[in-house]
């Protein structure tokens, strides 16, 4: 049996990619008449490899034979529920992480995300229990209401800029992060910092799931009464926890699982729904706290010390830097939701705005709650429901009931939204670039969510002090990896982008950088970089018995922007002096010129498969050549 190149690109372009499986290799160099002879005792061996869908085949079914059934019963479970990319069983594991459905470029019919999801993503994203408490660490650490408000707004339009930036390489190719890093880091050693990221999400999902648990508390409480968590046994054997409350983040990462499983073009269905909702809970939420306050907020700071002078510009330092390191992960994330983009401005101004607009009105009620909180109770409050829990406490009536389940519910529902949308999808998203042909984005994200229940969030969540601990260690190491990719994108490539060469492990890739490990020594040099300078203030803030300098100390508390600046420069300065093949410019500091195009990437997978085959790549011309005099740009 002879079968034509055409036949066999069309059984492997379908978008089901599971309808024809291949005994040779489609991947591996050979000519273009490709022969595939299956005897009868090969066509026994491969029987579960080859399989068929008959409601979504773009072969001619005449052109498939039927197979006779499994041998075993485990062979079904393999081959069925265990592999998921079928097509990929005769390919090397090498070739199955350079191209799979789940991280090819986004085909127009899956480009959905207009403005308005955006603005709906981030209005969803805003509100969650995790915003607030960076609102009210502010007030924590001494600041009053309206200098806490002032960080807040500085460090999301900070935020938001870094947003912005790591999402136009995603937006404009159409690519998720795992691919988009590959550009900076290389082909293979890309690995580090998805690995990177797919630990740090699991910790992090871990710790929203705990953040989550208090609205279901409330909710429990507000129906079966306040003495709930006295009425059941503790013998969890935490001082951080009780096993009240960890039945309560049990019950959040139950009903979280669905929606994990949720396909990502499809999710801004649950942030549009969260959107509508979170407007009512917010200002109902402000309005019913200042009614009970009778109008008053305490104005003056809530701590007995108010800082002052050196003290007081390092304890804005820090609350600004909070906001920030609370966006470590989504500046990373960027591309995973930027490349679902229908236009190239539709992710643009929208997340600019968005941003530190949504984010500072949800900041101001949560901070006026803690105020109004300080007034009514002598608290100074880190978290707005624990206001919440006052309210059932001091007034067990019906209404109260009513209102407390009511604004808990649609803080679990922010909770949730914001935890698939910051790390079980990004952790699912990286997962797949590892381990293609048994993990899909569905598989990785709930992988996340089981991760989680090992993690001990309620030892991160002690405290505001832990809290912001746990903020900057997780930035300092995703900082450098920004740091990275933004240098390299639009300061070295000026927005030029090869998108086979990303999907090709040959030797004169551009993204190999010339060896067989396809590592950008660069890029390493500069992470490490970047991370260095943090480094004794994060060991001190972890062990404070390990004592360092109050310079260290300081520079740590402003991680973020240290991380990424350092690692920027240093990869800058690396790639000056040691030039990278596939650059438009020859010198980046004089030459002029932006590149950056709307990738067209509905033909992208037949002309990959073409490309794979070939044992060198053709390249005919330097692209500082073939672009020299270009101004590309939309």
């Amino acid at each position: 049996m002879t079968t034509q190149p055409d036949d066999l690109s069309a059984a492997f372009s379908h978008p089901s990619g599971r309808i024809f499986a291949p005994v040779t290799s489609i991947v591996s160099p050979r000519d273009d008449n490709i022969d595939i002879k299956i005897s009868n005792t090969e066509q026994e061996k491969h029987k579960d490899i080859i399989s068929v869908n008959e409601e979504v085949a773009s072969l001619e079914l005449g052109n498939v034979q039927p197979l006779p059934e499994y041998t075993s019963f485990w062979q079904k479970v393999y081959y069925e529920y265990i592999l998921i990319d079928k097509s990929s069983l005769d390919v090397s594991l090498k070739e199955s992480f350079l191209y799979n459905r789940d991280l090819k470029p986004v085909e127009e019919n899956r480009r959905v995300w207009s403005w308005y999801n955006y603005l709906y993503f981030w209005l969803a994203d805003c509100f969650n229990i995790n915003t607030w408490q960076v609102a009210a660490t502010g007030m924590q650490l001494g600041l009053n209401w309206w200098q806490c408000w002032l960080t807040v707004w500085i460090g999301y339009i900070w935020a938001a800029a870094y947003v912005v930036l790591n999402s136009r390489f995603g937006t404009s190719y159409h690519l998720s992060f795992p691919i988009t890093v590959r550009a900076s880091f290389g082909i293979y050693f890309s690995l580090w910092p998805v690995i990177n990221r797919i630990v740090l999400a699991i910790v992090w999902y871990a710790v929203q799931a705990w953040l989550g648990a208090q609205p279901v508390s409330l909710m429990l409480q507000a129906i079966f009464g306040k003495d709930l968590p006295d009425r059941i046994p503790n013998h969890f054997g935490s001082p951080n926890a009780t096993t009240y409350q960890f039945m309560c983040f049990f019950i959040f990462w139950v009903i979280s699982v669905p929606f994990v499983l949720v396909a990502p073009h499809n999710i801004r269905h649950l942030f549009t729904v969260k959107a509508v909702l979170i407007p009512f809970a917010a200002f109902g939420f402000l309005i019913w706290t200042l009614k009970r306050s009778h109008g008053n907020i305490a104005l003056g700071t809530l701590n007995d010390v108010a800082p002052h002078g050196s003290d007081f510009s390092w304890v804005f330092l820090r609350a600004l830097m909070s906001c920030i390191s609370n966006f470590a992960a989504l500046i990373i994330n960027a591309p995973d939701f930027g490349r679902f983009a229908v236009s190239p401005r539709s992710s643009l101004i929208p997340q600019l705005v968005a941003i530190p607009l949504f984010f500072a009105i949800t900041c101001l009620i949560g901070i006026l709650v803690t105020a109004a909180g300080y007034e009514m109770y002598g608290v100074n409050y880190w978290s707005p429901l624990d206001v919440l829990q006052k309210f059932l406490e001091t007034t067990f009536t019906r209404g109260t009931r009513a209102g407390v389940f009511l604004i808990s519910f649609v803080f679990a529902l922010a909770q949730l939204g914001t935890n698939i949308s910051a790390n079980s999808l990004s952790c699912g998203t990286d997962m797949t670039a590892i381990f293609p042909r048994y993990i899909n984005i569905k598989r990785g994200a709930f992988f996340c969510a089981a991760m989680a229940l090992c993690i001990c969030p309620w030892n991160l969540m002690a405290s505001s002090s832990k809290f912001t601990s746990a903020l900057g260690a997780y930035a300092i190491f995703l900082s450098s990896i920004a740091g990275v990719i933004c240098a390299d994108y639009f300061v070295i490539r000026r927005g030029y982008i090869n998108m086979m060469h990303l999907f090709l492990s040959h030797k004169n890739s551009y993204y190999m950088y010339d060896n067989k490990y396809g590592m950008n020594w660069r890029a390493l040099v500069a992470y490490f970089c970047g991370i260095a300078p943090n480094l004794p203030g994060f060991i001190n803030d972890v062990s404070p018995q390990n004592k360092v300098s109050a310079g260290a100390r300081h520079l740590y508390y402003i991680g973020y922007p240290v991380g990424f600046g350092v690692s920027a420069v240093v990869y800058a300065i690396l790639a000056y002096f040691f030039p990278m093949r596939g650059v438009p410019v020859r010198n980046f500091l004089k030459d002029r010129g932006w590149f950056q195009t709307w990738a067209y990437v509905e033909d992208f997978e037949e002309e990959w498969k073409a490309e794979v085959r070939k044992p060198v790549l053709d390249i005919e011309i330097d692209p500082w050549e073939d672009l020299k005099g270009e101004k590309k740009t939309y």
